[in-house]
This record gives structure tokens, C-alpha cells and sequence, in this order.
């Protein structure tokens, strides 16, 4: 993988820096999952001491792209096929929740809600408009699952989404072209937005259910067995 260099920056600038690059190459898919990550050739490639690439690559172990493997060799993280299933299982739980608690908002409030995650569907479509700029699609997905989480007013629930953003990026990018795609289309979350508007909290709990276990199927690995990240 290329990485470019970066310009003489302070020790923070650096570090941030550092930091955007390597989670762009990850979520980009130049660097794969279980692929390793060594400081040494990082720190070349970016022009940056080994410290500076060891704080970017412990922030992203905190937000679970990186996992430290045998030896402690740090890894891009790999799921299996158990843990994708899980992942969605537990995000359709927490989002559930949100969809609910969004729903029980006064009814100004739902509408107001309601009528943010349609402007989000709508920069999804746009998104779409570029077929080769998968990271910009990935963004967008996310940032409406994102949404309806914060608009659910559940601190936690949003702190405890947020340990399971990255996990889900590396599975998005682990799976086809295709089948990633159908997975984050605007329509497939367009039924989501329409229960919240109508109020039908047992609706939209079940569309927000369907949606995830579309999702696991379509993002699934092959086959059931042990991740293939070194633990």
C-alpha cells in the first residue's frame, strides 16, 4: 500500500494526522483484515517516528479497527463469521431501542427526528451518485445509523453504538462489491423512516430487525469457523 507522506506538522497535528491516514487505508480496504501493522514501515511510509504511528494505532484499537494478535503484534481486525452475527444482532438491539425511544418523543419532536433522518436518506442517495467513491456510501450508511441513535437521546446507547463502528466498517469492507452496496441503499432504509413517522413503534422495530438480519446475511463470511486474526 501507498501511503503518502506527510508535511513537517507538530507532534499533535502529526499524530492526527497519522491517525486519519491509517484509518482511511483501513476502511478503504488497502490495508485488508488480519492484515499486520508494523510500526517500523508505517513510520517510513508516513515519515513519522515509530511513537506517533504507536498513538495513532492504539486510538484505533480503541475504536476496534486494530486488534493486538500473538506476540502483540497488532492486526486490522478480522471477524468471523459468529461475530458478524452477533455485531448485527447487538446493533439491531441498540438501534431498536433507539427507534422506539425516538418514536416516544412528543409528537413535534418525532416529526422533527423523522425529518433529519429523511435529510440523511437524501445524502445517501447522493453518495450513490458516485458509484466508485465506496468509502463516501460507507460514510453515509453510517451516518444515518448514527442519527438514530443521537436522536433517540440515550447517551449510553449512542457511546455503546460507537465501540461498534468500527467492527462494522471492517465487515462492510471484508464483503463483495455487490452485495456491501445492497446492504446501505437509501430504499432499504427508507421503511425505517416511514414507520417512525406513523408512529408504529411495533413496526418499526421489526423493519429496523429485517434490516439487520438483511445486513448480516448479505455481509456474512463464507463460511462458520475461526477468525482468522491471530488472538
Amino acid at each position: 500500500m501507498t501511503v503518502p507522506a506527510l508535511p513537517n506538522l507538530d507532534r499533535s497535528t502529526l499524530r492526527e494526522r497519522a491517525l486519519m491516514a491509517l484509518r482511511t487505508a483501513i476502511t478503504t480496504g488497502q490495508y485488508r483484515p488480519g492484515d499486520h501493522l508494523g510500526e517500523v514501515e508505517i513510520a517510513t511510509r508516513l515519515s513519522v517516528s515509530r511513537g506517533t504511528v504507536r498513538e495513532a494505532l492504539r486510538h484505533l484499537q480503541q475504536e476496534g479497527l486494530v486488534v493486538a494478535g500473538v506476540r502483540g503484534m497488532l492486526r486490522v481486525q478480522s471477524l468471523s463469521p459468529k461475530e458478524v452475527r452477533e455485531l448485527f444482532e447487538v446493533r439491531g438491539s441498540l438501534e431498536g431501542l433507539a427507534v422506539a425511544q425516538v418514536i416516544a418523543l412528543p409528537d413535534k419532536d418525532r416529526t422533527s427526528a423523522a425529518a433529519s433522518l429523511r435529510q440523511a436518506l437524501e445524502r445517501l442517495d447522493e453518495a450513490f451518485e458516485d458509484p466508485g467513491n465506496f468509502e463516501a456510501q460507507v460514510e453515509a450508511d453510517l451516518a444515518f445509523h448514527s442519527l438514530l441513535c443521537e436522536l433517540s437521546g440515550n447517551s449510553m446507547l449512542v457511546k455503546t453504538w460507537r465501540h461498534l463502528e468500527g467492527p462494522t466498517r471492517v465487515v462492510v469492507m471484508s464483503a463483495a462489491s455487490e452485495r456491501r452496496k445492497a446492504t446501505m441503499s437509501a430504499g432499504h432504509h427508507l421503511p425505517i423512516v416511514e414507520a417512525i413517522e406513523r408512529g408504529d413503534t411495533d413496526a418499526a422495530v421489526g423493519v429496523l430487525h429485517e434490516h439487520m438480519t438483511s445486513a448480516m446475511t448479505k455481509l456474512q463470511p463464507e463460511a462458520d469457523g475461526p477468525a482468522s486474526s491471530k488472538r
